[in-house]
């Protein structure tokens, strides 16, 4: 069952050392190690950075990959030569 987050919220601001630092109310809390913060305006932003693997995840949920798919990610093929195509020369 999935938990949905208000809208709003008053946090509040203090300062940890020399750094300012915001208490998130517990609904507002993120499930990762780090955000990605960005400025819009008067406003600050911070969003989740999502786990660079979830693509993975949903890959797998395809199920697994029939004997064509596994026979041409084996396949070892010869270099091309297409001059045409080298732009860098």
């Amino acid at each position: 069952m999935e938990v949905t987050m208000p809208d709003r919220a008053v946090a509040k601001v203090f300062m940890t050392g020399r750094s300012q630092a915001v208490r998130l109310p517990k609904e507002f809390r993120f499930k990762t190690e780090e955000v990605r913060i960005r400025a819009e305006g008067s406003k600050v932003i911070l969003e989740p950075i999502e786990d660079d693997w979830e693509w993975l995840n949903e890959l797998h949920k395809l199920g697994p990959l029939d004997d064509d798919a596994v026979q041409a990610a084996e396949e070892d093929m010869p270099p091309q030569d297409r001059p045409e195509l080298d732009v860098f020369k």
